[in-house]
């Protein structure tokens, strides 16, 4: 220490406190921000968190302030008049803060502000330390209600004369708009809510990185990961989202398992710009642009990704809630520091336990008809999109109709409040994606194009059954919540179908019994792009157009094949996290050589077939000369997902195995990869979808451990009908008596044998009769599209409490 301090580092005084002194029960004293700080240095140092020290001053200094240039008065009718609608909320917010821009520091607390900024100087060997100063209101980060981000923060503060200053402004942000706007929508009292200003050395992240963690997932409330974004430079620019981070997930039932490696994911963002130091007297921070390798760089190691990770666990264990926490690396010690902490106050205070149904109280006129996907019900602007290169001008908040939709619609899909189209059928991709996203949807309409005029009013319904209706006008619905806490168990398993990793959270609170169909095509079209044979042999390939796609797409990796077992395995872990420890079913890819064609170089590959339906698909790819070492990268993926990634609960299906020769060959190459069946409790399945599988279901048994039917594929074969063929649709029907004979005789020879079998087809959700067929005639489990889970259950519970009474 430099000299003698009127107030030593563990002294307290009325205006300001060392943080290391605080404690959550603070917050009326310092604000959530600062108690939390306190809290923390105080408790958690002791277990290797890493927090810088500091001090804040208190509500009695902020009131102090108020009473010494007798600014209450006056504050108070400003804000009368603004209640009386006499004054427009900028006026008024400009004023109050002049008010105390004007004003003056009083004596006696700038000089207690500047005894305590020598000592934190000295303790960091500086005659000047830089900090940061943040505001924390005192009634901020309360779990109810988050202040989060309505006041200032001034970054690289360096001079006792600064810092003073710095304080000042912080306290005239407490009357920014957006803060007396959101005191007024919370019925806060302006005036008995009061401001603190933490005062904290800063960590010099613009020489490296920072960020923020989330101890629960955002979007959905899930609560068994941790998400941790970053980018270079100070973390301002990402708390105000002016760049696109990276995001690393970490699955947290997993953080102290040895031999583990519980990333789930890790996503590179643009990371355009960063924040740093400014030498100019008028800017304390300026942003300027990232080189090119800080952005095709990850700003975090997986050993760093750990360690932040961990401590974000500790944070919340101590808590006792889901947090919301800011982060940073100093780039002169490449040492990691916790600089905040508040809980999280948006999906914690949800119960999660809520389903919405609709239902339409009045009638309109008809426009269109179609297939109905979802069962719920938009009404808004219809926004009518004929070519995908007008994909720009979709209004967000409108119904989207169009012709067809593929991968490249999903930005805009996910916007939308509903969605038409003129083609494609339950399984189409419109149909899948509206699934997932919870929107609901209208496909096959013929003439929705035509017949909806763009920018007028509709409203969708998927409320009525298998036929989606789109009315003219904006119809009176009525939503109602259903608590599945009230949904009973049922004997039949009731499992759920997912194909995007990233909708795989928004359903972890569903009353299922795991996952009977993940399907890995979703993740190899959407996130991977590239035909595996085109990374395999990438160095082969002289089309300059693929290449060039192909790195940018695997830029950062060594090895291209290495991409896609990556990727595969994020978006696989990703689903089987939403479930562990229950059973997730993982189909291994079953394109079509169409399908498989569109991928980024697969058309090197590809060979054109008449009838790609029963052409090289499924089992037949997976030894054949052609895609054999395509296979090996999905196996190398899945042997990554359960073994590094430590999700056993996945089990492989084997998908189109149309002999038993063809069995074998398959599971040998599995084995050849070391997927071996009963290996580390390894299960693998075999989707009976071909009338080959039924006849032959014995000697099926033999070699796998359990069956699934696809309901769309078994139909087609059975009854000669293409799937696609639309006009033959009124023939293709899975409640066709050859097709429930095929179910019956199968669910017979798999029991006799001792092996479980299931269903994922779309059939179940849409007729409950044919729901009720499947449980009388003994079927293990049902695997249905996640927003038609509560129905069936209240179904299938009818259905066995009438056999029961038998």
């Amino acid at each position: 220490m430099k000299g003698d301090k009127n107030y030593t580092m563990h002294s307290t005084h009325k205006y300001c406190r060392w943080l290391h002194d605080l404690a959550k029960e603070d917050v009326a004293l310092v604000g959530g921000k600062n108690a939390s700080l306190g809290e923390m240095i105080r408790e958690l140092n002791r277990k290797s968190v890493q927090i810088p020290d500091g001090f804040a001053t208190t509500s009695d200094a902020y009131r102090s302030f108020i009473a010494h240039n007798e600014l209450q008065e006056e504050i108070e009718k400003l804000l009368d008049a603004y209640n009386r609608d006499k004054k427009k909320l900028d006026t008024v917010g400009r004023r109050i803060r002049k008010l105390f821009l004007e004003g003056e520091m009083p004596p006696d607390l700038a000089g207690v502000i500047e005894d305590f900024y020598s000592q934190l100087s000295d303790q960091y060997d500086s005659d000047g330390v830089d900090v940061a100063v943040r505001s924390s209101a005192t009634a901020e980060d309360l779990p109810e209600a988050s202040f989060a981000g309505q006041q200032e923060t001034f970054l690289n503060i360096s001079g006792a004369g600064s810092l003073v200053d710095a304080v000042q402004r912080c306290y005239a942000s407490l009357f920014t708009d957006r803060a007396i706007s959101y005191r007024q929508n919370k019925g806060f009292d302006h005036m008995t809510v009061a401001l603190s200003v933490g005062v904290q050395k800063m960590i010099r992240a613009d020489k490296a990185c920072a960020g923020v963690i989330f101890t629960i997932d955002t979007e959905t409330g899930f609560n068994k990961t941790i998400t941790i974004t970053g980018a270079w430079g100070l973390g301002e620019n990402i708390v105000q989202g002016t760049v696109t981070p990276d995001e690393f997930v970490v699955y947290k039932p997993f953080l102290k398992r040895r031999g583990i490696n519980p990333v789930l994911s890790r996503q590179k963002g643009s990371k355009l710009q960063k924040m740093i130091y400014s030498t100019k007297k008028a800017e304390t921070t300026r942003n300027v642009a990232a080189s090119k390798k800080e952005q095709e760089s990850f700003v975090l190691n997986d050993e760093e990704v750990m360690k932040l990770a961990s401590w974000a666990a500790i944070i919340e264990n101590h808590y006792d809630k889901p947090m919301d926490i800011e982060w940073a690396k100093d780039g002169d010690s490449n040492e990691l520091y916790i600089v905040q902490a508040r809980p999280e106050t948006v999906q914690s205070q949800k119960t999660g336990s809520l389903l919405k149904q609709y239902s339409l109280k009045e009638s309109g006129e008809q426009l269109v008809s179609g297939f109905a996907i979802g069962q719920g019900i938009a009404a808004a602007e219809a926004t009518v999109i004929k070519n995908a290169s007008d994909i720009r001008k979709f209004k967000e908040g409108t119904v989207l109709v169009t012709g067809m939709t593929d991968p490249d619609w999903v930005p805009i899909m996910k916007k939308a409040a509903g969605i038409v189209t003129d083609h494609g059928g339950r399984t189409s991709h419109a149909a899948i994606v509206s699934r997932e996203l919870g929107i609901p949807a209208v496909v096959g309409t013929d003439t929705g194009t035509e017949d909806i005029k763009n920018g007028s009013d509709i409203t969708l319904s998927c409320a009525e059954g298998e036929v989606g209706k789109v009315f003219k006008g904006l119809l009176e619905y009525e939503e109602s919540e259903l608590d599945i806490h009230d949904l009973q168990a049922t004997d039949v398993a009731i499992m759920i179908n997912i194909a995007s990793p990233s909708a795989a959270f928004r359903w972890w609170q569903l009353p299922c019994d795991g996952v009977g169909l993940a399907r890995m095509e979703f993740i190899i079209n959407n996130m991977i792009m590239i035909h595996p044979m085109a990374l395999q042999e990438y160095k082969n390939i002289k089309d300059r157009k693929i290449r060039r796609a192909i790195d940018r797409l695997t830029r950062g990796y060594r090895e291209k094949t290495e991409y896609f077992i990556d990727k595969l395995a994020d978006g696989v872990s990703r689903i089987a996290a939403a479930h562990y420890p229950k059973p997730v079913i993982v189909r291994m890819s079953d394109f079509k050589s169409n399908e498989y064609a569109n991928l980024i170089g697969g058309r090197l590959f590809e060979e054109d077939e008449d009838n790609p339906m029963i052409g090289m698909r499924g089992a037949s790819r997976y030894y054949s000369k052609r895609y054999r070492r395509g296979f090996d990268l999905e196996c190398r993926a899945m042997k990554t997902v359960r073994e590094e990634r430590g999700f056993d609960n996945v089990i492989l299906m084997i998908p189109f195995c149309r002999t038993l020769e063809e069995a074998d060959k398959a599971l040998q190459v599995l084995a050849e990869n070391g997927l071996v069946r009963g290996v580390g409790g390894l299960k693998i399945y075999v989707m009976c979808e071909i009338p080959a599988n039924v006849v032959l279901a014995d000697g099926f048994a033999t070699r796998f451990d359990g069956f699934s039917i696809g309901s769309n594929d078994l139909t087609q074969l059975v009854l000669g009908i293409d799937r696609d063929a639309e006009e033959l649709a009124d023939l293709f029907d899975e409640r066709n008596e050859a097709v429930k004979r095929m179910i019956r005789s199968l669910i017979k020879s798999a029991h006799a044998a001792g092996k479980k079998v299931g269903i994922c087809g779309q059939a179940p959700s849409d007729y409950p009769e044919f729901a009720e067929f499947l449980v009388r005639s003994g079927i293990d489990s049902i695997s249905l599209n996640p927003d038609s889970v509560a129905n069936v259950i209240r179904h299938v519970n009818e259905v066995e409490r009438k056999m029961h009474k038998k």
